[in-house]
């Protein structure tokens, strides 16, 4: 098993770009576990994870709502987003300057063969994070992703999720609202949930700016731990 994992950090890149270059990693993995299949090779295949920060774009999931999108073409354009349909989980999601998003690109057989697992432990790296800034942050039952004052009328998301798996080979992840224009949200029901509202944490800690920097090496360090993984 190989838990050495390649650190990539992209800086501010295109979606569709960002989503190709996750294809190709991805079938890059999947491509080798075929073959080593085939001959019984037996050799390591590779891990990944991705830094990224993308222009302003809503994406909507497999299994998710146009109508959830609550504006058209025009009205996009006017705010500098675009849209994409993605072979994700999960309903409609934004991303923009001033929140981290993070795509692991993991062959789970070099760590388990759990994807309900996989994605508890993505949410607790954020929650272990978020303690870091002394912020409580929770699971919200049967909804994906990391929330404050769950349970309360003043429940907010302020981590999103949403992932692909096939032969254990994940991509897409996690994108946490660090420095985030929040009335970006305002133009989606965000995950198709109705009546919640969306924070971040410069909002959190009333903060102009949160260092995301450091956030990222937070976030990298309790994803160490529990992934019993090393970075390259």
């Amino acid at each position: 098993m190989n838990k050495q994992i390649e650190l990539q950090d992209l800086g501010l890149k295109d979606y569709k770009q960002t989503w190709d270059y996750q294809e190709t990693l991805f079938k890059c993995i999947v491509d080798s576990k075929i073959k080593n299949r085939r001959e019984e090779a037996g050799l390591k295949t590779n891990n990944y994870f991705l830094f990224v920060e993308h222009p302003h774009v809503y994406t909507l999931g497999k299994s998710g709502n146009m109508s959830n999108l609550l504006v058209d073409e025009v009205q996009l354009k006017e705010k500098n987003a675009v849209f994409y349909k993605v072979n994700r989980g999960g309903d409609i999601t934004y991303h923009g300057p001033g929140q981290i998003v993070g795509y692991p690109i993991l062959d789970l057989d070099n760590f388990f063969t759990d994807i309900h697992k996989y994605l508890r432990l993505l949410e607790e790296m954020i929650i272990l994070t978020l303690a870091e800034y002394d912020l409580k942050a929770e699971r919200s039952p049967g909804e994906t992703g990391v929330w404050l004052d769950v349970g309360t009328p003043f429940a907010r998301k302020i981590c999103a999720m949403g992932v692909r798996a096939s032969r254990w080979v994940t991509m897409h992840g996690f994108a946490l609202n660090v420095n985030a224009d929040l009335g970006y949200f305002d133009l989606m029901i965000p995950c198709g949930i109705r009546g919640k509202a969306v924070t971040s944490l410069n909002v959190e800690l009333r903060k102009k700016q949160v260092d995301e920097t450091e956030v990222k090496e937070k976030l990298l360090k309790h994803f160490t731990t529990l992934f019993e993984a090393e970075f390259i």
